[in-house]
Order: C-alpha cells, then structure tokens, then sequence
C-alpha cells in the first residue's frame, strides 16, 4: 500500500472512531458545526493545498442553487459541478499541480451533492407550484381534491442557506468516498431520534469484520498478481496469450476487493455515528431513504427495529453471486445509480438515447481517461447479448439443466467484467490497445460471434415458433370445418 493509501485508512478509522461521541453531542448547531470541522479537517490531510478546488466548487455550485431560479438551478448547477471536473482533472494543462487521486474522490461525491441537492429544489419547486394550481382550481370547483401531496421538506428546500449546503458537503460522514447520500437523509440525522436506537455498535463491527476481510484478500492477491505486471515487458515477451487472459480475473478480483474495503470502512462511519438509520417500517432503499412516511415513528422510536439499507453502497455478497452481468450491475455502487437514474435517466428527454447519455454521465463523472469509456460504455453493448441468450436458453430451462446454464452465465459474467475492467484499470488508451491486442481481442472478437449467432438462432425460433402458430390454427380450423360437416350430416 502506498503512503497516500495509508493516510487514507487512518483518516477513514479515525472517522469512524469519531462517530460514538459525535452522536451523543444533544445540541444539533454544535453536533453539525462538529461534523463539518471533522469533515475540512480531512479533506486539509488527505489534499492539502487542493482543498481549494473542493471549497471553490461547492462555492460556484451553492451559488447556482441559492441565485438562479428554482426552474433551472438543477441544470445550472449540473454544468457549473461537473464543468468544474473538466478543470480539476486537467489542472496540469494550466501550469498547476495534478490532483491527488483522493482528492478526486472527495470532488466526485462533492458533485453529486451540490448537483444533487439541486436537482431536489427544482423537483419540490415543481410540486409546490402544481399544488398552488391544484388549490386554484379547487376554490373553483370545491369538489375536486388535490392529489399532489407536499411537506415540510419541499417548503425547506426552497428555503436553503449557504451554511447548510456547506455542512452537508463537508459533514465528516461521506466525504472521503461517500456512500452518495441525499440532503433530506443529512437532515434528518439532526432531526430524528433514530440514531439513539440503531445498532450501531453491533452493525459496525459485523461491516469492520467484512473489511479486514476484504482488505486481507486485496493484499495477498495484489502481492501474487500485481497490476503492474501486466505492464511490463516480460508479461507480454514471456507469458503465452492464454496467461494473459487468464490474468484479468486476479486483476479485477484485485479491483473488487479494493473498492469492498473501501465502500464498507465508508459504510462503518455512517453506522457507528447512527448515520441512515431508518425504522424497517420506513422501507429504505439504497441512497434515497425511506419511501413510505416516517415522521409520525418518531414517537415510539424506541420501540422499532431499524437498518442502515439507507448508506450500503454495494451489497457485495448479491454482487458475488448472482449470475447475470445486468443483476451486477444492480447491486455495484447502488447509491450512485440511484443519483443517476433520479437525476439524468428519468429526466433525460429522449427514451431512446437516456441510458447511453446515463452512462456516458458514469463514465465522465469516473474521469476522462480512454479506459473508463472502455469499461463504462462496453456495458450497453454486452447487456443486449445477455439478454438474447437468457431468453434462447436460460428462461425457460429447469432442473440440472437450468443449474449448468446458470454456472455457464456467471463464468460469462465475471468474464466480461474482468474484461472490461481491465481496461478500466490500465487507464490509457496505449496500454488498453497492447493488451487488448496481445489477447487477440478476444472478447469483443467472441461477443460479436455470439451476437450473431443470437440473432440467427432467434429468428429461427420466431420462425419456427409462427409455422407452429400457423399449423395450430389450422388443424384448429379443420376441426371447426370436421364439426361443422357433421352437424349437417
């Protein structure tokens, strides 16, 4: 592990040690000034200097949210966050120094925030203004109801003051590498009692046994198969083609486990400060929160059964095991995709391109590098031919039969991850191409057979599927005409 790798696990442990007193602290001003001091403080670490960038961001897109109108903020702010991006991620074409490779991080969820909690200003603006329409008509016509509902929350929103953009941005909980929460999720941290009453202890520790775990994995496969490696000569001089496809599954179970330990020493901050907790009652999902009501549960929180589904950000064992490359995708990164199907994929005006340009969003927000639209983008192309064969051969297999098909799928699966997160983590487009070459670019080579034998076959079985159609009507008929014959008989 490298230094920075280092300060990093120290800066996200030290977070998490910081939650059990943070949570007792009964003043919600002092617990919130205490949460954001935690918060610059390690940003300073973990960036130093490149603090800046983090603090002139959140500057521009508070700005956007609290000055222009309700009706465009959500669009302004976008630009104005992730146009910064482009500046942050080539500062060194202006003459400054690069950024560290945490700081970007920090910049990512920052993004997602200050864009995010504008995107939620408009929405409640938009439900606010028809409720206003609804009522109009209604002292019109005083049988007709208003069917739009409106809280506190959406009058809140249209409320926002700088200060509190800035606690949610740099509240401690979420600022190294998230999880992606929503403003509504922060406030209520403040506002709710459920916090005293999660389990905190108990699910911290279970995540912090998962973490070692995972880390423990990282550091043996990452000492056998190191990732530079298969930059050097000698991998691709010495080591037959074979070895070097084989070698993209060590290099992104590398990746995986990585980013698990990561993601969950990231979740234990939020559990141990009783962050995202919810009452089961509430029916929280990933990133959003609660989707039914739950403020009316405060008056008996002590007597409920609470999760922190609110803050998981990948539930890796669904990640593991399920067998499809779409079901994993569901399950990896889950508060992000929440962000992205909220903000771009519903809102985007064309259906047919809005889960490209959802995508091609992803892929910008990871960064600009080739090999993060190689991974990030290769998704739309593989998905479709997953889906051709699941309803040629798996859907409608049982037994044995639908067992093997099902290993078959997962091998597939993990391959196609494998493969393009190869190139996610080789980043450049020279080092993409020489792999990808070296291996005969044999998975795009064999997704296209595939694709075309898909095609082939299904229109075969459509084929085969109408004469059985055609040949079932007409004995049908022939029946009805035998009937008929005999009647008259």
């Amino acid at each position: 592990m490298s230094i920075d790798d280092v300060i990093y696990v120290i800066c996200l442990l030290a977070c998490i040690g910081a939650g059990s007193y943070v949570k007792k602290i009964r003043n919600e001003s002092q617990r919130k000034l205490l949460s954001t001091s935690l918060g610059i403080l390690v940003v300073v670490i973990v960036s130093g200097f490149h603090s800046l960038h983090c603090a002139i961001s959140v500057a521009l897109g508070s700005a956007s949210v609290l000055l222009v109108h309700p009706s465009k903020c959500h669009l302004v702010t976008f630009v104005v966050m992730f146009g910064y991006l482009v500046f942050f991620r080539l500062v060194d074409l202006f003459g400054l120094p690069s950024v560290p490779g945490h700081t970007n991080m920090i910049q990512m969820i920052l993004t997602l925030k200050v864009s995010g909690i504008a995107f939620e200003k408009t929405a409640a603006w938009k439900r606010l203004k028809e409720r206003e329409e609804q009522d109009s008509n209604k002292e019109r016509d005083v049988n007709k109801e208003s069917t739009i509902e409106i809280s506190d929350y959406d009058v809140e929103l249209q409320q926002l003051s700088p200060h509190e953009i800035v606690h949610y941005c740099f509240n401690y909980i979420g600022v190294l590498t998230g999880p992606y929460y929503r403003y509504r999720t922060y406030r209520d941290y403040f506002e709710t009692p459920f916090k005293d009453y999660a389990p905190s202890v108990g699910a911290t520790l279970e995540k912090l046994k998962n973490a070692g775990f995972y880390c423990t994995l990282y550091l043996i496969a990452n000492y056998i198969w190191p990732l530079d490696y298969a930059l050097s000569d000698e991998f691709y001089n010495q080591r037959s083609w074979v070895y070097r496809l084989l070698y993209v599954w060590p290099t992104f179970f590398i990746f995986r486990a990585r980013i698990y330990t990561g993601l969950t020493l990231s979740e234990c901050v939020c559990t141990m400060a009783g962050f995202g907790a919810y009452p089961d009652e509430a029916d929280p999902t990933n990133g959003e929160g609660p989707r039914k009501r739950y403020q009316h549960l405060k008056r008996n929180a002590d007597k409920l059964t609470y999760n922190f589904t609110t803050i998981v950000n990948t539930r890796v064992l669904e990640v593991e095991r399920c067998w499809t490359f779409r079901e994993g995708m569901k399950h990896w990164n889950v508060c992000v995709q929440y962000w992205l199907a909220v903000n771009v994929y519903k809102l985007f005006p064309s259906k047919k391109y809005r889960t490209g340009a959802t995508l091609l969003c992803s892929a910008y927000w990871h960064g600009f590098r080739p090999g993060h639209y190689f991974c990030i983008m290769g998704a739309p192309f593989y998905v479709p031919l997953e889906d051709m064969w699941n309803k040629l051969v798996r859907k409608d297999a049982t037994g044995i039969q639908r067992n093997v098909i099902d290993v078959i799928f997962w091998i597939a699966k993990w391959f196609a991850f494998s493969y393009l997160g190869t190139a996610f983590l080789l980043s450049s487009f020279g080092n993409i191409w020489r792999y990808y070459s070296s291996v005969y670019h044999i998975g795009y080579v064999s997704w296209a057979v595939f694709m075309a034998l898909g095609i082939f076959l299904t229109k075969q079985k459509k084929a085969l599927e109408r004469k059985q159609k055609r040949a079932a009507e007409a004995a049908g008929a022939a029946g009805d005409a035998a009937t008929l014959i005999e009647k008259e008989l």
